[in-house]
């Protein structure tokens, strides 16, 4: 497992209602010591003890970096989710402990490059906060799309409009705007790099119209906000002792195997560092890839897997374990 010096055991310090359904939440240490630096577009893993059971989510930090003595995440309530969303909105409070691991970056700004492109979707806004600060610090070009349901459900928005001024270019889906993916992208100059964040549909848009109008696929950079954990409930058979490890509907392969006593080593929890990779032998079914560290090769191979977003179809499926 990983090593104790790389958790945090932080507090509360506030909440702030920052939309219709998202919350800013500011962790802070008890003595009031500085906390590690982090780069722009880090994420840190909360560990969250819900009536259901411990969920480990990650959470971009949405807060300046020059902020030693505090970590800010914005967390959108998911009902349909995990429970981690509903957890902090519904039980936690300012004062409450909190543990976290210290953060990662996995989705880093380019300082090569001569001109960002950013494409937000709803909560997908939080990595760019930091990021669109920094790059404007560094007077860098940089313009920001960010499409959203309704100015109820978009945090930050008049916020980076009122700072960034023309830079900022808003899709307000309430009023009919819509993004023209094939615009934004054809009319940008060589040495720019794309960032989008945001629903799945939208990266995945994003980047095939990137692939279609002949972007280098070094110049495209994507988060997935959510881990893909969700689907139909499966079993794993252990080739070290033939246990049999179930999964839920709701819960990661990473997950099961950490609540049954057998820990995978892991660092970022969504399929960014292909740190918990696992052999695999499927019988019955499919691997269902979710991660974005496995080559297209390394999928087609069928022989490993990426337990904290990737799933399985089928019967009897054996873990290098």
């Amino acid at each position: 497992m990983s090593l104790a010096t790389e958790f945090l055991d932080l507090v509360v310090e506030s909440i702030e209602q920052v939309s219709a359904t998202a919350r800013r939440f500011r962790f802070v240490h008890p003595e009031g010591d500085e906390l590690p630096p982090f780069s722009p577009g880090a994420h840190v893993t909360l560990f969250l003890d819900t009536p259901e059971g411990r969920l480990r989510n990650a959470y971009t930090l949405s807060g300046p970096v020059d902020d030693r003595l505090g970590y800010s995440v914005t967390v959108q309530r998911e009902e349909a989710g995990r429970g981690g969303s509903r957890f902090l909105h519904d039980r936690v409070r300012p004062g409450d402990p909190i543990r976290l691991r210290a953060p990662l970056n996995y989705f880093p700004i380019n300082h090569l490059a001569r001109h960002h492109v950013f494409i937000a979707g709803g909560i997908g806004i939080t990595p760019f906060l930091s990021m669109i600060a920094e790059v404007a610090a560094h007077g860098t070009g940089f313009e920001l799309h960010y499409a959203f349901r309704s100015p109820d459900h978009a945090p930050y928005a008049e916020a980076l409009r009122a700072r960034y001024g023309q830079n900022i270019h808003l899709w307000d889906g309430s009023q009919g705007k819509r993004m023209d993916l094939r615009a934004i992208l054809a009319c940008q100059h060589a040495g720019a790099q794309l960032y989008t964040c945001g629903p799945l549909r939208l990266i995945d848009a994003v980047e095939d119209t990137a692939a279609a109008i002949g972007w280098p696929r070094s110049h495209v950079q994507s988060e997935r906000f959510r881990a893909v954990t969700d689907g139909a409930p499966f079993a794993v058979r252990l080739a070290s002792n033939g246990e049999t490890v179930r999964v839920g509907a709701h819960q990661s392969l990473l997950d099961a195997l950490e609540e049954s006593g057998h820990p995978v080593d892991y660092m970022c929890r969504v399929g960014h560092c292909g740190r918990c990779c696992v052999g695999a032998h499927p019988g019955r079914g499919q691997l269902i890839h979710n991660d974005q560290t496995l080559t297209e090769d390394e999928h087609a191979a069928n022989d490993c897997i990426i337990p904290c977003v990737s799933r399985y179809r089928g019967e009897d499926l054996t873990l290098d374990l």
